[in-house]
């Protein structure tokens, strides 16, 4: 079984191609959120890379939030569009799951934080059991604040991943002290092959969804969507 897997969750664009025994190629680029001019030339690279075709896919999977909500939609819309074309299978994968899937060795509890913007983040608990990953937390979006006082609770260390790190690093150390970690630069930001094998396990397991009902899982309601109801709720007051 071969899989494209994409992420577009965030400032990362990434894209890889794996089956069941390997990654057979990937792209990462971590530099302007273009994602409408990036992807499909990295998907096209890929395909010429690895000398496969979109017939050859046999599942289409991308990360499907949370994230940046235009850049969802072009992951998602991207992935739907293959799919549509030659009648595949689709899987979403969440952000948050692919970033911890990053640190799938590690010993501590892993927490993957994305900058919501307005001192929140997007955030879910994880442990490692055997190479396995356990969530110890639903998908939530929460203040840094609430976030740190919850861990503080634990006598475990913690290591953080994703684009938040760079954002509340300094605070992070000095509430959490030797409980915080961070993960190496390298493997903190979106990887498509985290993505692409924890699709792998899904369409295994025979866990695909239909391209038609595929949609972004964005967590919470856009800026415009709240300053809308915002007004709304003034009008009537």
């Amino acid at each position: 079984m071969k899989v494209l897997a994409i992420d577009t969750a965030s400032i990362v664009a990434t894209a890889a191609i794996m089956d069941e025994h390997k990654l057979i190629g990937e792209c990462i680029l971590n530099h302007d959120k273009t994602h409408s001019q990036k992807m499909m030339p990295m998907i096209q690279q890929l395909f010429e890379s690895t000398a496969l075709t979109p017939k050859e896919i046999d599942v289409f999977a991308a990360a499907n939030g949370p994230g940046s909500f235009t850049g969802l939609r072009i992951g998602v819309a991207t992935i739907k569009g293959f799919a549509h074309a030659l009648n595949k299978p689709v899987v979403g994968i969440s952000t948050l799951d692919g970033l911890a899937y990053n640190l799938a060795f590690c010993q501590h509890i892993i927490c993957p934080i994305m900058d919501a913007r307005r001192q929140q983040v997007y955030n879910a608990l994880y442990r490692c059991d055997n190479h396995t990953l356990r969530m110890l937390t639903p998908y939530r979006a929460l203040s840094i604040e609430a976030l740190v006082e919850e861990l503080i609770q634990t006598d475990e260390k913690v290591i953080f991943t994703g684009d938040g790190v760079p954002v509340f690093d300094a605070y992070l150390k000095e509430k959490l002290q030797a409980k915080c970690n961070f993960a190496p630069t390298a493997i903190r930001m979106q990887r498509a092959s985290s993505i692409g094998a924890l699709a792998m396990q899904k369409a295994l397991a025979g866990e695909v969804d239909d391209y038609m009902t595929f949609a972004p899982f964005y967590l919470r309601k856009s800026q415009a969507e709240r300053e809308y109801e915002n007004k709304l709720k003034a009008l009537t007051e």
